[in-house]
């Protein structure tokens, strides 16, 4: 069966092997970069343990790495590497084949999932059914790139290397906006939230709690870039002693248009790395706001939309 942890010990050697071809490229940086995240990724299960056992070393090395790959993030060395010469031979419409084998790949597993069963074990691990589905896709997309372009292996790693550069520290801001809602949460914002939001408004007013629910969503998603991390928080501190206790809101129209008021809120922020950071890296676009200047015409209008639906819809 594919647990879970393997998918963590495949993504922490992935790590480990762009580390090794930045520190043959002498690039010293990246390379202990990679190689710390890389070894927190594999260690994980081994610090859960001793957590368990009442051993707190473990999660203090893994503190401490975290502070390291702040100090080198920091540091200003984690620049864009130079540009790596391929090949030009392979044209066409087949290069898209192995990108689209990922998402519809990881679709057809999810569906497959409840029938891919071996004496009575599931071949993916059933916690975390689309992460494993997810993994097998993206290594049979990599095997398919490489029969598609007849590149080395090592390509691979040369090309994953350079693209793990060009993102740099951004690439981890996904992992840890996504933490963050969860920290949140446990520290009790929602909480602080709702004392803020029964100071300010009239909540009384169906509408001045929708209106401080839509707009908590899009400010929140502002701060940490990432409307699931952004949802917990509103959710417990507005949506539901606000709107569906006290108002009687409908808990799934609220839920999903929540969802996408938030949404509004990543296309205005550069905290949201993997929509609006790593595009303008990618590109190599001058102006680091570039992808958010495009976008914030349409957040806008897909505001004004989805707040008349969720006045709509939601008391319903």
């Amino acid at each position: 069966m594919l647990r879970l942890e393997h998918v963590f010990w495949l993504t922490g050697a992935l790590l480990i092997a762009c580390a090794l071809r930045d520190l043959a490229a002498r690039r010293y940086a990246f390379a202990a970069f990679w190689a710390v995240l890389g070894a927190c990724v594999i260690g994980g299960d081994a610090v859960q343990a001793a957590l368990a056992a009442g051993d707190a070393l473990p999660a203090q090395l893994v503190g401490a790495g975290v502070l390291l790959l702040a100090v080198l993030a920091g540091s200003g060395r984690l620049r864009r590497p130079p540009p790596l010469e391929t090949s030009t031979a392979t044209r066409g419409d087949v290069l898209f084949v192995p990108a689209l084998l990922i998402p519809f790949g990881t679709l057809a597993l999810i569906l497959a999932a409840p029938f891919l069963v071996v004496n009575g074990t599931a071949l993916l691990d059933a916690k975390q059914p689309t992460l494993a589905a997810l993994c097998v896709a993206c290594v049979v997309a990599a095997l398919a790139a490489l029969r598609v372009t007849r590149a080395r292996p090592t390509a691979a790693i040369e090309h994953g290397a350079r693209l793990l550069d060009t993102l740099s520290w951004a690439a981890l801001l996904p992992l840890l906006l996504a933490m963050l809602g969860t920290v949140f949460a446990a520290t009790g914002v929602g909480d602080a939230v709702a004392q803020a939001v029964g100071a300010v408004i009239p909540t009384d007013s169906r509408f001045a709690c929708l209106a401080a629910y839509a707009l908590g969503m899009v400010l929140f998603t502002l701060v940490m870039g990432n409307a699931f991390a952004a949802f917990p928080v509103m959710t417990a501190g507005v949506g539901l002693p606000l709107l569906v206790l006290q108002h009687h809101a409908n808990p799934a129209a609220l839920g999903a248009l929540g969802m996408l008021a938030g949404y509004c809120g990543t296309l205005l922020t550069p905290m949201a790395a993997n929509y609006n950071v790593v595009p303008v890296a990618l590109l190599e676009l001058k102006n680091p706001y570039a992808v958010i200047r495009a976008q914030w015409p349409t957040a806008a209008v897909l505001f004004a939309v989805n707040f008349v639906l969720l006045d709509v819809c939601v008391f319903r």
